[in-house]
Parts: C-alpha cells; structure tokens; sequence
C-alpha cells in the first residue's frame, strides 16, 4: 500500500548550508524587531527624522480614552512610587498606568523621562488627552498631569492627597508649567 521512501537518494543537508539558513533567518527576524520597514515606492522622506524617536499612540481616540481614565481615577490615593490604582499613584505612575491599559505600550516612571520621549508642544496647543508638566521641585518636569480640557488638567499631586483636577491657570501651577507634550503622531 504504502511506497517505501529511499533515504539514500535525498543528500542530508550540509552543516555550512543549515547554519547559513539559519544565520539569515535570525538577521530577518531581528531586523524586524529593531528598524521601521523600508519605504515603498511611493513613500516620501519629507517626514522630520526625530519624530520617530517619540512615543506615540496608534489612535487618536485614546487620547480621549487618556481623560476618561483619568477621571476615573480621581480620588484614588497618593503613594510615591506608586503605579496601580489599588495600591495608589503618583504623577508619572499615573500616566503610565493609563497609557499602557489604553494602548499596551509602557511609558517609563518618570516625568522628566516620559517629557524626553514624547513629542513637545506649545502650552496653549494643548488638547484633551496631551500631557503636562511642571517644575515643582526646582527641577524641570517634576511632576505632570494630563489636560482635559478647558484649561484643567488631572494629576496625582502629593502624599497629602488624592488624584484630582486642577486649573492650568491656578496660582500654585501657572507659575510653575514648564512643558506640554502630545503622544499623537505628526500627520
């Protein structure tokens, strides 16, 4: 019923070959995990260079997502350090929480770090779901926030209290903004 295969005709693989093949295949899969694939042939270059070195999110919606989160969160305790709701938030933990429930991707804890990786804007560009920041500590980005819109901004401010909303314009805050960042890619 069954044909019986001759081994003896098909030449075993030579070593040199099979760690060749395999030498490629791990370049191509590392490749695609540390460069953006080359442009078509119909792609343009006319995109400034850094704006991929920035964090951003896939969809506009989850800046959106961003303000609701953070409404939901307000009256949740202050913890330094902390990153979870449970447990409590500061400033940066709360956004990276956020961030990484709305698109998966991590942002680091740390304001001033999560400033270096998104892209800056001017503060009176400011929309809903965009980030920012502060100089409380007489350092810059020491703390931050995400506006909502209207000139209000939520934020985990300190052990003595709880996530809450502030205005930009208050008369501890105002003085003290030093930045505003967006995670919504260039168009």
């Amino acid at each position: 019923m069954f044909a019986r295969m001759e081994h003896a005709s098909t030449p075993a693989p030579r070593p040199a070959i099979r760690l060749a093949g395999i030498a490629a295949l791990a370049a191509a899969l590392l490749a695609g995990c540390s460069s953006a694939p080359a442009p078509g042939p119909h792609a343009t270059t006319d995109a400034p260079i850094t704006q991929s070195r920035y964090f951003t999110l896939e969809d506009e919606a989850h800046a959106q997502e961003m303000v609701l989160f953070a409404l939901g969160l307000l009256d949740t305790g202050y913890r330094f350090g902390g990153r979870n709701p449970e447990a409590g938030l500061d400033c940066s933990g709360m956004v990276a929480w956020i961030v990484e429930n709305i698109s998966g991707k991590r942002l680091p804890h740390n304001a001033a770090q999560i400033a270096d990786r998104t892209r800056p804007i001017k503060v009176n560009q400011l929309q809903p779901g965009d980030l920012v920041f502060f100089n409380t500590l007489k350092r810059r980005h020491s703390h931050m926030g995400i506006y909502i819109g209207d000139g209000r901004f939520i934020h985990a401010p300190s052990s003595r209290g709880s996530v809450r909303v502030e205005r930009l314009d208050n008369r501890y805050f105002a003085p003290r903004i030093d930045g505003a960042r967006t995670l919504i890619a260039l168009n």
